[in-house]
């Protein structure tokens, strides 16, 4: 829990351990004025982990990070799929294309999803969101309909740290920037390779540049107001989902 971390120090003391390996930039100014590295310097270093909650890079849990980033014709700019304690991280399958969460979850509720099939949930990113909401409501109808072992999940949109199964978020450029997700169609077929950090979908470049300059983009979720000129302003989530 977050609360033992804090007793043994806190992030200062995971950032201490990052910067030692060469893992921070320790010049980058931070909003004190001064640098990450004159900031950790009066952290204190354990040579040997105190807890279980802390481990010392030199002895991690496991050799690699418990999420990878794929690239591929389908995310150009990059994807994020969950690999810790799952069980496959590799999917090949047709896709069943979805604008909006709640279509996907009344296909998922109503037995239209079956196993193998790939769902491809779009116009959830940073501005077809807007603001790249949680995708919660169905990731749990998934596991509730006892799929999450045989279908993969591709969205634009984001995931909580509970996610079962091959589920891929943060796909970009997303579908409201014109990227390629927003080309796909029932039945194409997409093959999802975490181990290759891979996502494709089998469709030649001419192809995928063709049916993208004929997409009709749904009309946006909100035509006044923040989240309006929120759409209209926000960036990739590839790069941070800034507001330009």
């Amino acid at each position: 829990m977050m609360q033992e971390l804090d007793v043994e120090g806190g992030v200062p003391v995971v950032m201490r351990e990052l910067l030692d390996a060469g893992l921070l930039d320790g010049g980058a100014q931070t909003v004190t004025g001064r640098s990450i590295g004159d900031e950790l310097a009066r952290v204190a270093r354990a040579d040997e982990p105190q807890t279980p909650v802390l481990r010392l890079i030199s002895d991690p849990v496991r050799p690699s990070g418990g999420y990878a980033v794929l690239w591929g014709n389908l995310a150009p700019d990059g994807a994020v799929i969950k690999v810790a304690n799952q069980a496959l991280n590799y999917h090949r399958g047709p896709a069943k294309v979805f604008d909006g969460e709640q279509d996907a979850f009344r296909a998922v509720a109503d037995g239209r999803i079956t196993a193998g099939d790939v769902i491809v949930l779009r116009y959830e990113g940073p501005k077809g969101g807007p603001g790249m909401p949680e995708m919660t409501h169905l990731t749990s109808a998934i596991y509730g309909a006892g799929l999450a072992g045989d279908v993969a999940l591709l969205t634009d949109g984001r995931f909580g740290g509970g996610t079962q199964g091959v589920a891929v978020g943060h796909v970009s450029p997303e579908a409201a920037a014109d990227g390629p997700i927003a080309a796909l169609r029932d039945g194409d077929v997409v093959e999802v390779d975490a181990a290759s950090n891979r996502l494709h979908v089998e469709l030649g470049d001419d192809e995928i540049r063709a049916r993208l300059a004929q997409v009709e983009h749904p009309p946006p979720r909100y035509a006044t107001g923040v989240l309006a000129k929120y759409a209209r302003l926000v960036g990739s989530a590839a790069d941070g989902a800034r507001v330009c």
